[in-house]
């Protein structure tokens, strides 16, 4: 591992015996005819020992701080930007990149080592919309004028500024990283049911009051008016409702539901293909990590019970809601309240 040059000595050879032409072997492994011509010689000279490197005595040669730079540029650009047939890197990958661009060679080990200490490591990616392009405007706009004078308003009439979204919660449970003995996969039983508890919730942006309300129908403009009057029971205060873009959010019987009750309601729309702009995603992630991550419900009652559970816990924790605020507010540059 890590003989790179090794690696592409011997395909130039077997290039060679295919009867690939020098010029198609230099493009190919990106490599000087004349050291193809060298490689031939030496293979011709020494045989299999020519296919031999002798590791050199002491520390790796060292990268400029300038070549540095350049190589966490060439990184964070993706490696298809830097010329290779892949979406994702890996060390030997890096260590390529290296050696082709900068002349040193690297161990993929010390690789790893060298990418934590600048910073890096090793992730998951995930998937963002192809729209971002398009709602930065938005987005933008949300950042510099929306909030602020939402916040300024809300404060003033001390109101509640409630980030709403909804969240399912399957029967047969959610995966996720655990540690579990080397070869051995961690397995959790499933029961295969196709059913889902859905749960429609606030977060109140200045308390880190939860308001929530599960049911087993499905989300509807109707379901969504009847949470929405339950929050209005519990609170004499001003709502100013803060809104991702689901039909039943937008249709025309809230757009009815909102206009009759100006008094009592302000709603916001949140920018297209925001998700990150509304801080109840990150409060999901937490309730499914406790309710359904590598759990097995036998039977839905199950799941509803473990769900309520979850969910009664973190409502009665106003101020571990108002740390999950806290993220949100630092994209904003905001201080939580």
């Amino acid at each position: 591992m890590g003989q790179l040059r090794l690696v592409k000595r011997i395909h130039a050879i077997l290039y060679i015996v295919e009867g690939k032409s020098v010029d198609d072997v230099s493009t190919t492994l990106d490599l000087s005819p004349q050291t193809i011509y060298n490689y031939l010689a030496a293979f011709i000279l020494k045989g299999l020992d020519s296919l031999v490197y002798q590791r050199p005595a002491g520390r790796p040669p060292k990268l400029t701080k300038t070549q540095r730079k350049e190589l966490a540029k060439l990184i964070d650009d993706g490696p298809e930007a830097a010329g290779y047939d892949c979406g994702g890197w890996n060390t030997c990958l890096i260590q390529d990149l290296i050696l082709t661009r900068f002349g040193v060679e690297y161990n993929p080990h010390y690789i790893a080592e060298w990418l934590k200490n600048m910073g890096y490591s090793y992730q998951k990616a995930r998937f963002v919309s192809d729209h971002l392009a398009d709602v930065a405007p938005e987005q933008q706009e949300w950042m510099d004028k929306t909030w602020p004078e939402l916040l300024r308003q809300a404060k003033a009439r001390d109101a509640l500024v409630l980030f709403g979204d909804e969240c399912s919660f399957a029967q047969w449970g959610s995966l996720s990283y655990t540690w579990s003995r080397r070869g051995h996969q961690p397995l959790v039983k499933t029961s295969g049911q196709r059913r889902a508890y859905k749960v429609f919730g606030f977060i109140d942006y200045f308390s880190g009051a939860f308001f929530y309300a599960a049911h087993t129908g499905k989300f509807t403009s109707e379901s969504y008016q009847a949470f929405i009057r339950e929050v209005l029971s519990r609170t004499r205060k001003h709502l100013f409702i803060i809104q991702a873009g689901a039909k039943y959010h937008t249709s025309r019987a809230m757009k009815e539901f909102f206009a009759a009750h100006t008094d009592r309601i302000t709603m916001y729309q949140l920018p297209r293909y925001s998700p990150d702009f509304n801080p109840i995603e990150y409060l999901w992630r937490n309730v499914k990590k406790q309710a359904t991550h590598l759990r097995y419900f036998p039977t839905f009652a199950d799941l509803t019970k473990k769900v309520d559970e979850k969910l009664q816990y973190f409502a009665d924790l106003p101020t571990s809601i108002k740390g999950l605020l806290g993220k949100y507010c630092e994209t904003l540059g905001e201080v939580t309240a």
